[in-house]
């Protein structure tokens, strides 16, 4: 298996089928030496002083002969600490990457045998994390952003009023008639200091943002963005003719937010959510499920590890960089 970060290749970079995977990671030392190739495709790298030449010591871990350091291939990253062996990892990113629409905690715990549900729990947190990395991949081209609501129903309570409610943004590229890609976030509200940021976050600077005319983006073209709002009331059009891509966004996230998890998810833990919602929204039209496991694998490499008890918590800054 060569590594190759360009383009990686099915069959060569990442198993193709279920059986190629089982073939591969048949043992727990083929999996910690896939999870090296990834974590280091050019080689060995000390996370301590960067030093590249090292020796393999008895209990499987790589010593720096520059300052001596132990590193194992799951140190610093989301495997950090676990209990249960590699392979089982594996499998269960190969069986959420493989869900079309998405899957539950108690799905995962019925299917590994995980034996509890908390543990079923924090694992699809600590993967859906991985799911959306900071700062990268940022939307281009023509983009829609507007907001959305997530959680129960609201009596006697218009416009962009909710009393609780979770608000989230929405950025969506306009690909010919359809979407392309799409960001989301929750936000504390939705003024300008809300919303400004998260557009600088999502969306390259110099690209061009379509709103609804909503005061709070009046300040998209002080910062960097060619700013094209429209009047929807004035324009005597439906807002899902106007805005279509980001309210079929809206529309698919309530529809996944009530069917796959019943409309079940804290205010705390949707971060969570609409990074893996996102993940598979950018990655529907993928024929290569493999390359799916391939790519969380090496998100997953890059974050650094996070204990149950800071996940219940959820993010601590509502506006996330995404």
């Amino acid at each position: 298996m060569v590594e190759n970060a360009a383009h990686p290749v099915g069959g060569i970079d990442y198993p193709r089928t279920l059986m190629e995977f089982d073939d591969w990671f048949s043992s727990e030392a083929a999996c910690v030496d896939f999870l090296r190739r990834v974590r280091w495709p050019d080689g060995f790298r000390c996370p301590a002083c960067e030093g590249t030449d090292a020796w393999m010591t008895a209990r499987g871990q790589q010593r720096c002969t520059g300052c001596q350091r132990q590193t194992s291939a799951t140190a610093g990253t989301i495997f950090e600490g676990t209990r249960k062996p590699l392979r089982l990892w594996f499998q269960a990113m190969w069986y959420v990457t493989n869900q079309k629409h998405g899957v539950s905690a108690l799905g995962v715990q019925r299917i590994l045998g995980l034996g509890g549900y908390q543990t079923a729990w924090t694992w699809l947190h600590k993967l859906r994390r991985a799911m959306v990395r900071p700062g990268r991949d940022l939307l281009n081209g023509e983009v829609e952003v507007d907001e959305t609501y997530v959680g129960g129903r609201e009596v006697g309570v218009t416009g962009r009023k909710t009393n609780k409610k979770s608000i989230v943004a929405i950025a969506a590229e306009i690909r010919g008639r359809g979407t392309g890609r799409i960001r989301l976030a929750r936000v504390e509200d939705v003024s300008a200091e809300s919303l400004i940021p998260f557009v600088q976050t999502a969306v390259c600077p110099g690209a061009t943002i379509r709103t609804d005319g909503w005061r709070a983006y009046n300040g998209l073209t002080g910062a960097g963005f060619e700013h094209q709002p429209k009047n929807i009331s004035a324009s005597g059009d439906p807002a899902h003719i106007v805005m279509p891509q980001v309210h079929r966004v809206a529309g698919l996230l309530d529809r996944w937010w009530l069917g796959i998890h019943h409309g079940a998810i804290s205010a705390s833990q949707l971060d969570y959510y609409l990074d893996e919602f996102t993940f598979r929204f950018n990655r529907r039209r993928s024929k290569a499920r493999g390359l799916l496991f391939y790519r969380l694998l090496q998100q997953a490499v890059k974050l650094e590890p996070v204990p149950y008890k800071k996940l219940v918590g959820g993010r601590p800054n509502p506006a996330h960089q995404i």
